[in-house]
């Protein structure tokens, strides 16, 4: 059986110092979301997490934010407040998740080496 395989949407914003990404649920809630602040964030983004890729674009390595970072970047370290601006300044990309796939339980009976 597989796991995974799963389309997830992320938001790339190329800022001054740096690159950073958040992941939103749907990509046709975030463009509606431009256009009407009136649907509840917490419906967009998948966590309110923003995370920077060390300069590496969107595909860089993926690793939290400071609050000191999002100070510089954005002005602000309220999350609410920088995942307004990187949905609206930013740039929606589709990934694809890689399946992967393993028994279910390995200590079962013949599989497992007594």
């Amino acid at each position: 059986m597989t796991k995974g395989g799963a389309i997830g949407t992320k938001v790339h914003f190329k800022g001054k110092e740096d690159d950073f990404v958040i992941f939103v649920d749907d990509v046709k809630i975030a463009n509606d979301y431009k256009n009407d602040k009136t649907i509840p964030l917490a419906h967009v983004v998948s966590a309110f997490k923003i995370f920077q890729t060390g300069g590496h674009g969107a595909q860089g390595e993926l690793n939290e934010a400071s609050h000191s970072t999002l100070d510089n970047e954005f002005g602000t370290h309220v999350a609410e407040d920088v995942i307004k601006q990187i949905i609206d300044k930013g740039t929606m990309q589709e990934t694809q998740f890689p399946e992967r796939s393993g028994t279910k339980n390995d200590s079962m009976g013949a599989r497992s080496a007594h």
